[in-house]
């Protein structure tokens, strides 16, 4: 049974490696593909998922929402430890159309002496362009208590996840159905956007896989040493009598 489960559970481990090597595979196609562009027409997630876009238009920095207990995308060299903050959500006004544009515009550190404190960022008052990736949403994380009331929808607020379609209900606004994680160009607004590859955590699985057949052959051999050892002394006392 021991041989049977770690067998397994190496079997899953590298199922799971396997797993993110293809997505990030996939991934590295879609973006090789000729870049669109938001403002041009209503564009499907499914034809626009994981692939490059730019957008044009303008912020609403009244309507940001900063998703807390977002980790640094990664972390900095030599440092083992990982660092808690926010992605900042911005709505981004397309131009020439009227469709708001969800904008995962980078990672921000958190105040850790004042949890309700945001991070400095300068957020452009003119027309800007914006190039990224498209993704469904930004990433989920356990959060309870969600929910609740909405207070006031006209100043930035902190939410532990964000929902596209309830927040399009909430504000009546007609949306994209994705949102853009924007690339590093070098823009100094106080953000990171060196984002984590899809293959991030790979030699973690190998190394569990591992440590998983291991412990398999571990239990493989306690149980042919045990055996045999049992045998001998079955036979020496045979041969006793």
């Amino acid at each position: 049974m021991v041989v049977a489960i770690a067998c397994a559970a190496g079997i899953w481990q590298l199922n799971r490696a396997e797993s993110k090597i293809t997505l990030a595979a996939n991934l590295l196609a879609r973006q090789q593909m000729p870049i669109l562009t938001a403002n041009d027409g209503p564009l499907s997630l499914e034809d626009a998922s994981e692939r490059r876009m730019i957008a044009r238009g303008q912020y609403i920095p009244q309507a940001a929402i900063w998703l807390d207990n977002r980790p640094r995308p990664i972390p900095p060299t030599g440092s083992n430890t990982s660092q808690s903050g926010f992605y900042l959500l911005m709505p981004l006004q397309l131009e020439g159309r009227d469709e708001i544009l969800w904008i995962n515009r980078g990672w921000a550190p958190r105040n850790s002496q004042n949890r309700e404190s945001l991070p400095p960022v300068k957020t452009p008052t003119k027309v800007v362009t914006i190039e990224g990736i498209v993704f469904a949403h930004p990433g989920k994380v356990y959060a309870l208590g969600e929910g609740q009331a909405i207070i006031d929808t006209n100043r930035p607020r902190i939410e532990q996840n964000f929902d596209l379609r309830a927040e399009g209900k909430l504000r009546a606004w007609v949306q994209s159905p994705f949102i853009l994680r924007e690339i590093d160009t070098g823009n100094d607004d106080g953000l990171l956007r060196e984002w984590a590859p899809l293959t991030t955590g790979v030699d973690r699985h190998y190394a569990y896989a591992f440590q998983w057949f291991a412990l398999a052959v571990c239990g493989f051999l306690f149980w042919l040493i045990t055996g045999l050892r049992q045998y001998w002394r079955q036979d020496v006392n045979g041969d006793q009598e």
